[in-house]
């Protein structure tokens, strides 16, 4: 159904993007559309979808399949930006038990998108796309606006983010947050136009649609922000960003045989 078919005696692993889930179609929709681009990018690879909530298929019933069709080795790749409570709980337990009930099923997870210089370039891509020129950098205020967390490392991840694309050349850049953490997309546009920042863009840091990504929406247009990009979705950087993934794990999987 996804993907090019890889018997067992393929010899590369088949890559499983572990999505988290929406009741909001347009999220399975676009990361759909990612994979399509990933398979373009590496047309030999298999390449599954399976998501922790909401959507079909569930991560334990891909890889019961992949297991029933003689596949032996599996890279879990999670379709996350930080390392947070997904990437250290969630998926973990839901391999681990994947793991335990199919012991044939080698299952190795690979490393989160982020930081990566390609979600900055893709980042980018979706400002000017929304209207920006490269030109306006010098005096263009950007909202590094997250879905948030409550974990340290995730928001720590995205004030680094934030302190390394304002290297490149913008006039300023500064973290927000949709939940769990403050401040809003909102009340960092009010701040940057009261620092003088002529104009001010919202750059969602977040890779599909949905309830979130609406908030941050929410709070650009209440606040006035002169331009709202796009989310990231199936940017051509984000996808050779999870090849990149992908082969990391395939190549530290390959070590540890050798090693072991």
């Amino acid at each position: 159904m996804f993907g090019t078919p890889a018997g067992p005696a393929s010899g590369r692993p088949v890559l499983v993007v572990v999505a988290h889930g929406s009741r909001d179609p347009r999220h399975a929709a676009t990361v759909h559309a990612l994979l399509r681009r990933v398979r373009a990018l590496r047309p030999g690879l298999r390449v599954e979808a399976g998501f922790l909530d909401f959507n079909t298929p569930s991560v334990p019933r891909v890889l019961e399949r992949l297991d029933a069709e003689g596949v032996r080795d599996v890279v879990a790749l999670p379709l996350l930006l930080t390392r947070a409570f997904h990437a250290k709980s969630d998926i973990p337990a839901v391999l681990h038990e994947a793991r335990a009930r199919l012991p044939r099923l080698s299952v190795r997870q690979a490393d989160v998108l982020g930081p990566s210089s390609l979600l900055t370039q893709a980042l980018e891509r979706r400002l000017y796309e929304a209207g920006l020129r490269p030109g306006d950098k010098g005096s263009t205020g950007v909202v590094l606006a997250s879905a948030g967390s409550s974990d340290p490392e995730a928001i720590a991840v995205i004030a680094h983010v934030a302190r390394e694309w304002r290297r490149t050349g913008w006039c300023a850049v500064r973290p927000a947050f949709a939940s769990a953490s403050l401040p809003r997309t909102e009340d960092v546009v009010r701040e940057l136009r009261a620092d003088g920042v002529r104009r001010v863009a919202v750059a969602p840091y977040v890779i599909a649609p949905g309830r979130l990504p609406d908030r941050i929406a929410q709070g650009a247009h209440a606040s006035g922000a002169d331009v709202l990009a796009d989310v990231l979705g199936p940017a051509p950087e984000l996808a050779r960003l999870l090849v990149r993934r992908y082969e990391a794990a395939r190549a530290a999987r390959q070590v540890a045989a050798l090693s072991a």
